[in-house]
């Protein structure tokens, strides 16, 4: 499996710096709605242009990242419209663990999209021979904590050792992964 992944309804794929990318990405990260479960905890982005250098540097950074780290956009197959991103990245202190990501739009809750893009980015990240990835959540965050249910994590228990502040933790490994229909499909 590579990159794209398509599922039954989604592809996930790397960001692009085109305007519609950037102006998606906008529509989420610049949503206080979505950053304020965001950990560490980052300030809305403000506007299209400070959103373009935000997209720029996570493409410029995308190849010196070991894989399966990165950022990705999650888009419906049937119109191509980005619902939101997703996050594999190392947990600090950066030399071990990792942890997944997901956001959504506020009006592309609801839908299933986290879990179906989640599970298919799982499945691509364990054939890099990694043994388990994590998923933290703030404890009233319970979206984010569902979903990390949905998709075969179990909770490991609660820390602030990754960014000071109260989280719970969840974990899964290859074997507690759950199938999604269409996942690793080439056809649109």
């Amino acid at each position: 499996m590579q990159l794209p992944l398509t599922t039954e309804r989604l592809v996930v794929r790397d960001w692009t710096a085109d305007d519609a990318d950037v102006q998606a990405a906008l529509d989420l990260y610049g949503r206080p709605e979505v950053t304020e479960w965001l950990t560490p905890v980052i300030s809305n982005v403000a506007d299209l242009a400070a959103m373009r250098a935000v997209v720029h540097s996570w493409i410029e950074s995308q190849p010196n990242l070991v894989p399966p780290t990165g950022r990705f956009a999650m888009h419906r197959r049937e119109d191509s419209q980005v619902v939101g991103g997703l996050v594999l990245r190392m947990l600090p202190p950066y030399d071990h663990d990792l942890e997944l990501t997901w956001q959504l739009r506020p009006d592309e809750w609801g839908h299933g999209y986290a879990t179906e893009a989640a599970i298919a980015l799982l499945h691509w990240a364990f054939t890099f021979d990694i043994d388990e990835i994590f998923a933290l959540a703030r404890p009233d965050n319970t979206r984010a904590i569902a979903t990390a249910q949905r998709i075969g994590m179990d909770w490991a228990g609660e820390t602030t050792k990754y960014y000071d502040t109260s989280l719970q933790v969840y974990r899964v490994r290859q074997s507690d992964l759950p199938d999604v229909p269409g996942v690793g499909d080439t056809e649109d």
